[in-house]
């Protein structure tokens, strides 16, 4: 029996190794593909979702799980004895998983506590894995929320996207736009700002645009200390383990960054290669 829960869905990005071994829940996002749903890692990955991206008659949609999909998740792990639940979403202003997640507490008579991430992608994770460490390490569900809340201003994230093509596609970007970038090979690079995606920069060649990447991860640091670190992917490994290979020269002393990949709820949008870098600094 555990005293407390940690829950997220899987716009979290976090590798199931680490949810396995901080026995975190995951709620999967759906993607309606030609009439189908498909669950983020259940029947699909990023891989399998580029290769059927190839043959799909119409561009496919996101679903972000229903409080019925969260309700089934919290009553296996009320009935598995938890004391209480804490349930990180990605961010309430590009997903309705937050809502979907509210109103499933409000089926239960249970303390059940659901977060705005405020964040996505490995940034809702890093919330969700200090969480579980806490409680792992014995704190009370006080504490637990204390840290996850305190840790949400100290999460930077900056994405770079190779084309505009996709988020064109999936109907956040105007298609004339993005077809214009396209020719211009100009390569935006996004942040998150107050829970939504915002362009931070625009880049006119990939090396030029991972440089200002690095200088954005710098500044962000502000010479802080970085506690966690990821790289995050969309079916694009060796890129991944190149940037790797240059942050562990940039930052000697930090330990290594997790590699992960973004998951289909999110790489729908921004479509393969894109790369981006995730810091939680030290306070």
């Amino acid at each position: 029996m555990k005293n407390i829960t940690i829950i997220t869905d899987t716009d979290s990005s976090l590798p199931v190794d680490l949810t396995v071994q901080y026995g975190i829940r995951q709620v999967p996002i759906n993607l309606i593909i030609d009439g189908e749903t498909y669950q983020t890692g259940v029947d699909l990955d990023d891989h399998l979702l580029f290769e059927i991206l190839k043959q799909v008659k119409k561009y496919p949609t996101t679903s972000a799980p229903s409080p019925d999909d969260f309700a089934k998740v919290f009553r296996a792990a009320i009935l598995e004895g938890t004391q209480s639940i804490i349930c990180v979403c990605v961010s309430g202003k590009v997903s309705s998983s937050y809502n979907s997640a509210v109103l499933a507490s409000k089926m239960f008579q249970h303390d059940i506590v659901v977060i705005d991430s405020q964040n996505l992608s490995i940034g809702q994770g890093f919330m969700a894995l200090t969480a579980a460490e806490a409680v792992l390490n014995g704190a009370s569900r006080g504490e637990v929320l204390e840290n996850v809340t305190n840790i949400r201003k100290r999460i930077h994230t900056f994405a770079i996207l190779p084309s505009l093509k996709y988020i064109a596609l999936s109907g956040r970007l105007n298609k004339h736009s993005a077809n214009i970038a396209d020719i211009l090979d100009i390569k935006p690079i996004l942040t998150v700002q107050d829970g939504k995606l915002e362009v931070i920069s625009r880049q006119r060649t990939l090396s030029k645009a991972i440089d200002k990447m690095f200088n954005l991860i710098i500044n962000a640091c502000d010479g802080k200390a970085i506690e966690r670190g990821a790289i995050i992917h969309a079916d694009c490994p060796e890129k991944a383990q190149n940037i790797q290979k240059k942050l562990n020269i940039s930052f000697p002393e930090q330990k290594p960054f997790l590699l992960t990949e973004f998951t289909p709820g999110l790489s729908l949008h921004t479509g393969p290669e894109t790369i981006g870098i995730t810091i939680l600094t030290r306070e």
